[in-house]
């Protein structure tokens, strides 16, 4: 089993590790909030949920009422900056992992014959664009052994050895270092060109 490190805490990675819906809820949390936060949100919505011992149900929260998991993920201390569309948008995921792969959320990737597919696969998500998707695709191929062929092409540059450009590179407090430094360079040379345009 791998053993991920993304939100800093010990019992919400082991979370995401462990619990393949953790994962792709905390990858779709993950945006416009710090990624310590997103990844975190699992665990949290786990215990609001009431089952502090078992996986997250794909369809227990798709069948919620949506004002009802709105309250979830706005309740103090919130589980996203923007609580009430990451509730619906975390709804729809379970939704299609329900409706689609049984209610086991690595079936998204387990049956994914290659790296295309599961890209693929992966991008059909809410939440999911273009770049999220090749950047998750990379994390399951170099954190998670799930390498079906040409799955490094499929999510280049992400999927590149000896990277740190993403979540798929943070492994220690040292990489989640470099892969923030890597962001902040992309941030201000987007920021010189826009001022240069």
């Amino acid at each position: 089993m791998a053993k991920l490190y993304l939100s800093g805490d010990p019992e919400a990675d082991q979370l995401l590790s462990e619990d393949p819906l953790a994962l792709l809820v905390g990858m779709v949390l993950d945006q416009q909030i710090p990624l310590e936060r997103a990844f975190s949100a699992p665990r949290d919505l786990r215990r609001r949920l009431g089952n502090e011992d078992a996986p997250l149900d794909a369809e227990v929260i798709a069948s919620m009422a949506p004002d009802k998991l709105a309250e979830v993920f706005a309740e103090r201390p919130a589980l996203h900056r923007f609580p009430s569309s990451n509730a619906q948008r975390v709804q729809q995921l379970c939704q299609i992992v329900t409706d689609q792969y049984g209610g086991v959320a690595a079936r998204v990737w387990e049956e994914a014959r290659t790296g295309k597919e599961l890209l693929q696969r992966i991008q059909a998500l809410p939440g999911f664009g273009q770049q999220k998707a090749k950047i998750f695709v990379a994390l399951l191929g170099k954190q998670m052994g799930v390498r079906p062929p040409g799955w490094r092409e499929a999510c280049r540059p992400f999927g590149d050895a000896g990277t740190t450009y993403s979540v798929a590179d943070i492994t220690s407090s040292e990489s989640l270092a470099k892969v923030r430094a890597y962001k902040a360079a992309m941030k201000r040379a987007a920021k010189a060109a826009a001022e240069q345009a």
